[in-house]
């Protein structure tokens, strides 16, 4: 009769091992060579799904963020404009924006990083295209273009993503969690995080480039723990239940306090400098830590071919490139009228127009020039 004997940590190691090869799946010889043929979608369903959700949602994302801006502007033509948060037009772009990044979340679950990340170009240029349409926004050859070369770049980045299926259960989290790799990086990112946030603390430097990295860092920890928890919370559904172990709930506080933070220094670079400057840096500093933290942390880019992760990176140049053109010198247009008018100035009784109508006659004449003329000339001659 056979004894068996207590498994020891290294059992242990081996079996997370173990567990690890399983959850990689790899397409066949020639797999990431980017080629869309039937055998291309058959090994990609779950990577489809998962982009379809990522697009949907940041569809949903651009909606949100009009219905919102629409709002805005109808307060603002009220005689007496409430809050926005009385509004039950604003209350539903922000469900919207709930749902678009409920739809984000869940893509995490089925595809890698490196191609959900990326895929934000499509909620700015998506905002833009419906601006355009429905808030009759002025449609500029930089939107055809910058629209264009991201629509591009989304093509290549989802034909040449990594072609890696990999199931995240708790166990691996764990194992990845201990990897050389991953310490190294999250060592030099605390050391990174603590000199910056020392001159913007300490020494007062708000410049942009300071803040935005500060919410890359900070949002390459959100998209490893938001891929951990949608994972676990997806292999639970599918095969076992993950949601008892303490790596779930320690994943799940780290995305929270690292959205917390990460909006909070967000939010202090739109106040100091442009929105359409800001839109930009940011999605190309948050995909590209967000590319780097599934690379080291996930391993999404093991075995790829030199051409594809190539081609892949074309792909976020074009992404790049066109949220940049949509977002140039969009503010610049909607600058404030030429005249002031008094009329909306409680209390004020308007007795003339400042500007007349283009249309008359008197236009770009002051109102009774005339006699405002002969009063002048009047005391001219009794002086």
């Amino acid at each position: 009769m056979a004894v068996l004997a207590p498994a020891g940590p290294g059992d242990a190691a081996s079996a997370a091992l173990d567990e690890l090869s399983l959850n990689f799946t790899y397409g066949a010889p020639g797999a990431g060579n980017g080629s869309l043929s039937g055998d291309w979608y058959r090994r990609n369903q779950i990577h489809l799904f998962g982009v379809l959700l990522a697009i949907l949602g940041n569809l949903v994302i651009s909606i949100s963020l009009n219905i919102q801006k629409y709002s805005h502007l109808q307060l603002a033509q009220q005689e007496q404009p409430r809050p926005y948060f009385k509004s039950v037009l604003w209350w539903g772009g922000v469900l919207l924006m709930a749902v678009g990044e409920t739809g984000n979340f869940a893509a995490y679950g089925f595809a890698p990083i490196t191609l959900i990340a990326p895929l934000g170009c499509v909620s700015v240029t998506g905002s833009a295209i419906i601006s355009v349409t429905f808030l009759k926004d002025n449609l500029r050859a930089s939107d055809l273009l910058g629209t264009t070369l991201a629509f591009a770049g989304t093509y290549l980045l989802v034909n040449f993503a990594p072609n890696i299926t990999q199931a995240i259960s708790a166990r691996t989290v764990q194992y990845y969690l201990v990897g050389w790799q991953f310490l190294i990086y999250v060592i030099s990112e605390i050391l990174i995080f603590c000199i910056l946030l020392y001159f913007y603390k300490r020494k007062g430097m708000k410049h942009m480039v300071i803040l935005l990295t500060l919410v890359a860092i900070l949002a390459s920890l959100t998209v490893i723990s938001v891929k951990a928890v949608s994972g676990m919370i997806t292999f639970s559904m599918m095969d076992k239940m993950q949601l008892t172990y303490p790596i779930f709930y320690i994943m799940f506080i780290i995305m929270i306090a690292s959205c917390v933070f990460q909006v909070k220094f967000l939010n202090q670079a739109t106040k100091l400098y442009n929105t359409t400057t800001v839109v930009p840096v940011n999605h190309i500093f948050f995909t590209i830590s967000a590319i780097i933290a599934g690379i080291i942390f996930y391993q999404e880019f093991l075995g790829a071919a030199f051409l594809t992760v190539f081609i892949y990176l074309f792909g976020c140049f074009l992404s790049f490139l066109g949220v940049f053109l949509v977002t140039r010198n969009r503010e610049k247009e909607h600058l404030q009228q030429s005249y002031i008018d008094f009329g909306n100035i409680p209390g004020k009784q308007m007795l003339d127009k400042i500007q007349p109508d283009s249309h008359s006659l008197s236009y770009g004449t002051l109102p009774d020039g005339s006699d405002s003329t002969k009063s002048q000339s009047g005391e001219k001659k009794e002086v």
